[in-house]
């Protein structure tokens, strides 16, 4: 029963519904990690035990009436605190909206509710999800940063606090923090799951997502906060993808990777490099070389135009109110996005399908894109959260992306790689994801 905590969602799952053990039993030994645990990682900015094991103690009671049980039934969940949850503070990262209580979940969270999940408490953000630091430390080496800016969910489930947890990347801050810590984290593709009740930073680039400790609890996690949700206007009508079924199978065929060093592939660090290159030859024949033209780097800027505007145009209210309150690199994001011309915002956010649609062509070849996730391990200090610029390709397009914890550093601390697909294509991503790790392994 101590080691319930380290279970993967889908071992928790199970184990409650053949009743090996219950809500309560999985709650407290995660309620007991945190406890061990939060003084050194701080990765939560509001957890009520007590709530939490009311919570459990409801399903415990739903189990026993005989009623049918959702797919995370008696499963803890963090979730990061730029989520809206109708029962507890949601306040952004930021002074400016301490004590902020929201009336109704956000549209993922609702979904989880009604999978079954046991929501545990909110995960520490980095201020409004942009680049200055939260308190959370690096659960590896707490003098390391964890990556941002879904800062504490990877540490929760890093350090055992939770098997599940939601995050948000507008540039790199899913597969970042996943990387860092040493979990598997999941970008879907945009408009895949609702954004309803989630911060808004940029309409165009942000997406939300998780992290878990099995590619299979990715896919259990992705199809319960993927159903269509009417309200969200970036959605597209569409059945829930069939991602844990799918995941499971196996493929066809070995796939076939496309590595894909970018143009940032010479700020990779010696001992990302020298692992990545181990990787590709444990692959073999399984993996060819696409060179991405050096014209490629543009994407930083177009990024960099949509996403300050955005950030200028929805956090408008909080720096017109409370600019001393607000970090000197959200203030510089603000007043740089205030000067960015309608012409070049335009032009950036024209370059999405253009570029999209030149990757595509990858995928006629290539089952998925192997490519870093970060250039090195977990910085050390903590005053910043690591660049995410080998996530700003992907998350401006919109493709889906996991991060694989399938490398290690010279100093022991993790590494992740990343794996990317086609848009839409999520469910074959994670099958690809699966193969590649029991390859691995």
């Amino acid at each position: 029963m101590e080691k319930l905590n380290w279970l993967t969602a889908n071992q928790a799952a199970q184990g409650i519904r053949d009743g090996w053990f219950s809500c309560q039993d999985m709650v407290h030994a995660c309620i007991q990690q945190i406890q061990s645990r939060e003084p050194d990682v701080q990765a939560w900015a509001y957890f009520d035990a007590e709530h939490a094991l009311s919570q459990a103690t409801r399903a415990d009671e739903w189990r026993a009436s005989g009623k049918p049980l959702g797919p995370l039934h008696g499963v803890p969940v963090g979730i990061k605190d730029i989520i809206d949850t109708g029962d507890m503070p949601t306040e952004d990262g930021t002074p400016l909206h301490a004590g902020r209580n929201p009336w109704h979940d956000a549209k993922a969270v609702e979904l989880l509710r009604s999978a079954g999940a046991i929501i545990m408490g909110k995960t520490v953000t980095t201020e409004m999800a942009a680049f200055a630091p939260g308190k959370t430390r690096n659960p590896h080496n707490p003098a390391h940063t964890p990556g941002g800016s879904s800062s504490g969910s990877a540490a929760a489930v890093a350090a055992g606090m939770v098997p599940l947890a939601l995050g948000t990347q507008t540039n790199g801050s899913l597969i970042r923090p996943a990387a860092f810590c040493g979990v598997f984290g999941f970008k879907p593709s945009r408009g895949l799951v609702s954004r309803q009740g989630v911060l808004r930073q940029s309409e165009r680039l942000d997406q939300l997502g998780g992290f878990a400790r099995s590619v299979e609890d990715l896919a259990l996690l992705g199809e319960v906060i993927s159903a269509y949700d009417p309200d969200e206007p970036g959605m597209i009508p569409r059945a829930t993808l069939p991602m844990l079924r799918v995941c499971k199978e196996e493929p066809p065929f070995p796939p076939k990777l496309a590595l894909i060093k970018t143009p940032w592939w010479p700020q990779l660090d010696a001992d990302t490099r020298e692992g990545f290159n181990e990787l590709v030859e444990h692959l073999s024949g399984q993996v060819g070389e696409f060179i991405l033209p050096e014209s490629a780097a543009a994407v930083l800027d177009w990024h960099k135009s949509v996403n300050e505007a955005d950030i200028a145009a929805n956090y408008e209210a909080e720096y017109e109110r409370g600019a001393d309150k607000l970090s000197a690199s959200l203030k510089g994001q603000i007043e740089r996005g205030r000067s960015v011309k309608a012409v070049d915002y335009l032009k950036a956010l024209a370059r999405i399908p253009v570029v999209t649609e030149a990757l595509d062509e990858i995928f006629d070849r290539y089952d998925a894109i192997l490519t870093p996730a970060v250039a090195g391990a977990a910085p050390h200090g903590l005053e910043s959260t690591g660049n995410p610029m080998f996530c700003t390709l992907w998350t401006f397009c919109g493709m889906p992306a996991l991060s694989l914890p399938l490398l290690q550093a010279g100093n022991g601390l993790p590494v992740g790689i990343q794996l990317v697909g086609r848009v839409g294509d999520d469910a074959r991503l994670l099958r690809t994801a699966r193969w590649l790790v029991e390859s691995v392994r």
